[in-house]
């Protein structure tokens, strides 16, 4: 069980000389299990854990259905289907053996006033990273990447993206908090290397001039297949420390039919797992998943990508360190 069940807050997983925003009570957060059952967390410093799990149910910043407030307890969820493997396919070694993970559980703040979101959310992820760990976590909307970067920026300098997506989330215009503008501010505060960084699976309209991200469109990616997304991937990226940000509705709503901005002819579940899996020997530093909306979903079905893109990615961290 979450260690938030137990009475936990974020406060219990945040340095204690950090200044933490008011947190209302988890209302959002409350789950009956953790990812992939890994040991859940309430103070990190204990904590032999080299990657630590977080959930943000947030959604007040989406320009289309809401609901990814849900996402984290969908994915979780879903991924108990994953548990019984053992040794994930392809993979020929069982990750536990070669990966310590643990849930941290949701990050919490005062609902109907996202700024306390934002400062409690960075400074969760700031805790992270200064206890020697990374983070992987699950939207929530988009914009929770924002301050989840800015967290990294401040311990790693830019970060090259590779971001998975349907739109780029470079709109200049929206309000304060908008799932549509993060990499717009992200440029601006000089949080990412663009020079490095990559968008993939982007299928709708934005401003080609001066764009600050290479682009890999659906249809390019479809066309030409993993393995040539992969190479250009890796030519862009090279050694640079690498974040992943990975909105569900890069994947065509036939495998991800439950999130707020569904646009078809995206890249298949099989392709996005190809690509991540294939990330491997990259110097990849942590990653989100977002915009899962478990109300519009059907089955499952893309709770269950989300939770398996996060456990790919955990496979690849295993592999990086085995090599």
């Amino acid at each position: 069980m979450s260690g938030l069940n137990d009475g936990a807050t974020n406060a219990d997983v945040t340095n204690d000389s950090v200044s933490v925003a008011d947190a209302d009570m988890p209302l959002y957060a409350a789950m009956g299990m953790t990812f992939m059952q890994f040991p859940a967390v309430t103070t990190l410093p204990q904590c032999n854990a080299e990657v630590i799990v977080s959930g943000v149910p947030f959604d007040m910043a989406t320009s289309g259905r809401s609901g990814a407030r849900f996402g984290p307890q969908g994915v979780r969820q879903a991924s108990v289907n994953l548990v019984w493997e053992g040794a994930r396919w392809p993979w020929t070694f069982a990750l536990d053996d070669h990966l310590k993970v643990a849930d941290a559980g949701n990050v919490t703040f005062k609902h109907g006033e996202p700024q306390t979101l934002v400062d409690n959310l960075e400074a969760h992820i700031s805790h992270i990273l200064d206890a020697g760990k990374s983070a992987l976590t699950f939207g929530g909307d988009h914009f929770i990447t924002l301050p989840i970067l800015r967290a990294y920026a401040k311990k790693h300098g830019p970060v090259a993206l590779i971001h998975f997506d349907a739109h780029t989330d470079t709109y200049s215009g929206g309000s304060k908090y908008d799932h549509g503008t993060i990499f717009h501010h992200a440029v601006q505060e000089g949080l990412v290397d663009t020079e490095h960084s990559l968008q993939i699976g982007i299928r709708t309209a934005y401003t080609l001039e001066n764009h600050p991200f290479e682009v890999l469109d659906a249809a390019w990616v479809n066309d030409l297949g993993p393995a040539a997304t992969l190479e250009r991937i890796k030519q862009r990226v090279g050694d640079k420390k690498a974040y992943v940000s990975f909105d569900i509705d890069g994947l065509d709503p036939a495998f991800a039919p439950g999130t707020g901005t569904p646009v078809v002819a995206g890249i298949s579940i099989d392709c996005a797992l190809k690509v991540i899996r294939g990330l491997q020997g990259l110097n990849l530093i942590g990653m989100d998943v977002v915009e899962v909306a478990p109300a519009y979903d059907h089955a499952e079905i893309t709770s269950l990508a989300g939770a398996t893109l996060a456990l790919e990615y955990l496979y690849v961290l295993a592999a990086n360190k085995m090599a």
